[in-house]
C-alpha cells in the first residue's frame, strides 16, 4: 500500500481551516495537492525494502580487508516528532568480506530508509543494519550529520547546530579503526 494522497489532501485542508485560513483563497487552493505529492515522496520508503539495493553485489574473493568509504551522501528525512524535515550528510563505510556492491547502491539504501518518518538515531542504526544484513561485511560504519527543522525553527531555535550520530558493526566498532575512517572523512571536508 502506498501513501493515500486523497486522505492527505483532506487532512491538509482541515489543518489550514483549523489555523484560520481560507482553504479556497488564491495561493492555498493547490496546497493540499502539493503537500500530498510531497508526502508521497517524503514517505515513499515506508513500502520499500532497502535490501533490494544490495542484491546485485559482486564477489571479490575472501576477506579483501580494504575499506570502501562513500563520503558526503546528501539525505533528507522527516522527524517523526514534529513532521519537520532534517537535512544532512551521510558517510557510509564497510569492510568487504566476500562481496562488494556498486557505489550507487549505498546512497539508494540511505534514501530508502530516510524516506520514512524517522529519528536520526534510528536512521543511523537502520542504515548500518541494512548494510550488515545485505552485504555481510567484516565491518560497517555509518555517520550522519544533520540539521533539524524542529530544532532550528521552533523551541530552542538553534539555527547553526547540527546533530551527529554514529553506528558501527564488526571490525569497524574498534575505536582505532573508526578514528582512521573519521580522519578520512574529515580530509574530504
Amino acid at each position: 500500500m502506498g501513501v493515500d494522497k486523497e486522505r492527505i489532501q483532506a487532512a491538509v485542508s482541515e489543518i489550514l481551516a483549523a489555523i484560520g485560513e481560507d482553504v479556497n483563497r488564491v495561493g492555498l487552493e493547490s496546497t493540499p495537492k502539493r503537500v500530498a505529492e510531497a508526502y508521497g515522496e517524503f514517505f515513499g520508503g515506508l513500502h520499500e525494502d532497502p535490501l533490494v539495493h544490495l542484491r546485485d553485489s559482486a564477489p571479490v574473493g575472501p576477506h579483501t580487508g580494504e575499506l570502501v568509504l562513500l563520503r558526503d551522501v546528501a539525505f533528507r528525512s522527516i522527524c517523526e516528532h514534529h513532521l519537520l524535515p532534517f537535512l544532512g550528510t551521510a558517510h557510509v563505510a564497510y569492510l568487504p568480506n566476500e562481496r562488494v556492491v556498486g557505489l550507487g547502491r549505498l546512497p539508494a539504501v540511505v534514501e530508502t530508509i530516510s524516506a520514512r518518518p524517522q529519528l536520526q538515531e534510528r536512521l543511523t542504526e537502520e542504515i548500518a543494519e541494512a548494510l550488515q544484513e545485505g552485504l555481510d561485511p567484516l565491518g560497517v560504519l555509518v555517520i550522519l550529520d544533520a540539521v533539524h527543522g524542529c530544532v532550528g525553527t521552533r523551541g530552542p531555535r538553534q539555527t547553526t547546530s547540527s546533530t551527529v550520530t554514529m553506528a558501527s558493526r564488526g571490525a569497524l566498532s574498534d575505536p582505532v579503526a573508526r578514528a582512521e575512517i573519521i580522519a578520512l572523512i574529515a580530509a574530504g571536508a
